[in-house]
């Protein structure tokens, strides 16, 4: 896994069905149903590893299927 930038995660996080709920100053709130908390991503050139594997798994998924999406978008 590498970082990737915060608009390659957006990207990810519409394609697993999040939506866009609000910012606040430099972080984006993304919200599903099935979340018990919302997703907060920050605008970053490169997000670290940390913030990609923490939202993998608060989404309950593995780090083979977020790699395996990420080659579909």
């Amino acid at each position: 896994m590498k970082p990737i930038s915060w608009k390659e995660f957006d990207k990810f996080l519409l394609y697993v069905g999040c939506i866009y709920d609000r910012q606040k100053g430099d972080h984006r709130i993304y919200w599903r149903s099935d979340l018990k908390r919302p997703i907060v991503l920050p605008m970053y050139k490169n997000l670290p590893k940390f913030v990609i594997k923490n939202n993998i798994r608060l989404l309950g998924l593995t780090n083979k299927e977020y790699l395996e999406i990420l080659k579909k978008i």
